[in-house]
């Protein structure tokens, strides 16, 4: 198991890599990677491994999901009215029917097997919608109208829906028929009837549960203190997200994604700054969980079952997408705010189809259910080609059919390192500077700038500034560069041009002081600068080292 750790870690990793490199999703280098590592090729994962593999996705759609809820903004859900609810009903609806009539003609299905079919294809993919919705709020991109928050909500409620749905119809197919259920008051509803409440049901108490651990987790953490560190904060987190997950499997009255959803939300609700330590704690378990959730996918695929299935598995695919799909998307955002290019974005942004697949897609046959192999396949199929095309296409059409607004750093995590600018001379100061610049880096895991601006020629003192900045950054990545010219006008210059984050300068160092026209340098860079200014003044010498 610990050699299949290993090739899943690497393999997934540098495939990933490797595709972003090429210009597609990290996903779809991981996905290969698992298929050629799989038992149907290269065979190097443990089937102890391969068997547990649903409860391990299970874990990594719990971590997504979670980054989902402490990414939703309440307001923008709010601004979008109905949207939101409508997009997680009407297009995975509408989908599971076209896909039902299609198969109907293309595979002689009656339309209760078909409509199976249906709610295997219809459902959404949280482990490829998240990420790419959250790398768009991230970015900016539709953010002002709310239309990343709108998917992903929409996202978790269609799960909701299809697999009650599929659930029923697989006991039903499955044994033949249901037996009405008898209610107190001598109310008979057959299991088609309850299904409405089956919904509002599980959709009530999976809000319920994501309040309550919400509310547990704030007294635990912040109220009691019961926890010292983030790691330790992550732990009882993580704990209480997963046994949300876990307890529906055997409570199924809730729905545990999206309690899980839910559980994020209403972390940002009660207390924000908690909220913000476990999103950069969960950004580090998905780094992990992503490479995992997506290799064993690529893994599990049966290749062999697509077959004659291919061209008429295509077609119902499509059918489903630009038909059913298509017509709900425009029912669903009838009357909102949204733009032509923005309810065309829905096409890409709403697509994939990957984790529930993978989980459901064999059930049918296991259960002897006619037509249970052709399910398989076209479930494989899907993942095959809405996963990869669908994230692709996400970050490739996002800024051509959405407007890019204010990025609100209060929902998504912030990504890259800050760096910071170091602006030295000769001065006593200039360890003041460094020491400074190297306290910020290490607190924010930061790199550093140092930078010297020598009017004068001196290559000794430029070296010896150079030593000086190794000795004090030495466990900081840095780098130490000089200029020539006017020292304010520079120290600006290369801070605009490296993106930095702050300029660290000495309050009362620079000379000469011919080089600058009015006042000192670091007055001037606080004039000039866009860019926020660090001023670091001599230390105070205690008054028994001061003279009379």
């Amino acid at each position: 198991m610990l050699a299949s750790a290993l090739w899943i870690l690497l393999m997934g990793f540098f495939a990933g890599q490797f595709a972003q490199r090429l210009g597609a999703p990290p996903l779809i280098g991981m996905i290969v990677a698992g298929v050629s590592i799989g038992p149907q090729f290269a065979d190097l994962i443990s089937p102890d491994v391969l068997e547990a593999a649903d409860e391990l996705r299970l874990v990594a759609v719990m971590i997504i999901l979670m980054k989902a809820g402490l990414g939703l903004d309440r307001e923008k859900l709010v601004q979008q009215g109905t949207v939101a609810l409508r997009l997680g009903f009407l297009p995975a609806t509408l989908e599971a029917i076209v896909v039902a009539l299609a198969s109907m003609l293309l595979f002689q299905f009656d339309f209760l097997t078909g409509l199976l079919l249906g709610c295997v294809v219809g459902a959404e993919s949280p482990a490829v919608i998240v990420p790419g919705m959250l790398r768009l709020k991230s970015q900016g991109w539709g953010v002002t109208k709310g239309i990343p928050d709108a998917i992903l909500t929409g996202s978790a409620l269609s799960d909701v829906l299809l697999l009650l749905m599929f659930s029923l119809l697989l006991n039903f197919l499955g044994q033949g028929g249901v037996e009405a259920i008898a209610l107190p008051g001598g109310i008979t509803l057959t299991a088609v009837q309850l299904l409405p409440f089956q919904v509002v049901l599980e959709i009530g108490l999976g809000l319920a549960a994501g309040f309550l651990a919400a509310r547990l987790l704030v007294v635990l953490l912040v109220q009691q203190n019961w926890t010292r560190t983030v790691v330790q904060d992550m732990i009882l987190a993580a704990g209480a997200a997963l046994f949300l997950v876990v307890f529906a499997e055997v409570f199924p009255y809730y729905s545990g994604y999206l309690a899980v959803m839910a559980m994020g939300f209403f972390l940002i609700e009660f207390d924000p700054p908690l909220a913000r330590l476990l999103r950069s704690g969960f950004d580090v378990l998905w780094a992990v969980a992503e490479i995992v959730l997506f290799v064993l996918l690529g893994a599990t695929l049966q290749l062999q079952v697509l077959g004659t299935v291919l061209l008429p598995g295509l077609l119902i695919l499509l059918l489903g997408l630009v038909v059913g799909r298509a017509i709900g998307w425009y029912l669903s955002t009838l009357g909102s705010n949204w733009t032509a290019k923005e309810k065309l974005f829905l096409l890409p942004g709403n697509m994939a189809k990957a984790t529930v697949q993978a989980a459901i897609g064999a059930l049918p046959l296991a259960a002897g259910i006619e037509g249970g192999e052709i399910i398989l396949a076209i479930a494989a199929l899907s993942i095959l080609t809405t996963a990869p095309i669908g994230a692709w296409a996400t970050q490739v059409f996002a800024p051509r059919l959405l407007t890019k607004g204010e990025v609100d750093p209060t929902r998504v995590a912030v990504t890259g390192r800050p760096i910071f600018l170091a602006a030295v001379d000769t001065s006593s100061l200039a360890t003041q500077v460094l020491l400074k610049a190297a306290d910020l880096a290490r607190r924010s895991n930061g790199d550093v700038i140092v930078l010297y601006v020598d009017n004068t020629g001196d290559a000794q003192a430029a070296e010896q500034l150079r030593n000086r900045a190794r000795q004090l950054l030495a466990d900081i990545r840095h780098e130490f560069t000089t200029q020539v010219g006017a020292v304010p006008e520079e120290i600006v210059r290369v801070a605009e041009a490296r993106c930095v984050t702050d300029v660290v300068i000495g309050k009362r160092g620079h000379r000469p002081w011919e080089d600058v026209v009015v006042g000192s340098v670091s007055q001037a860079v606080l004039e000039m600068s866009s860019i926020p200014v660090i001023t670091v003044d001599r230390p105070i010498r205690p008054a028994s080292e001061r003279g009379a």
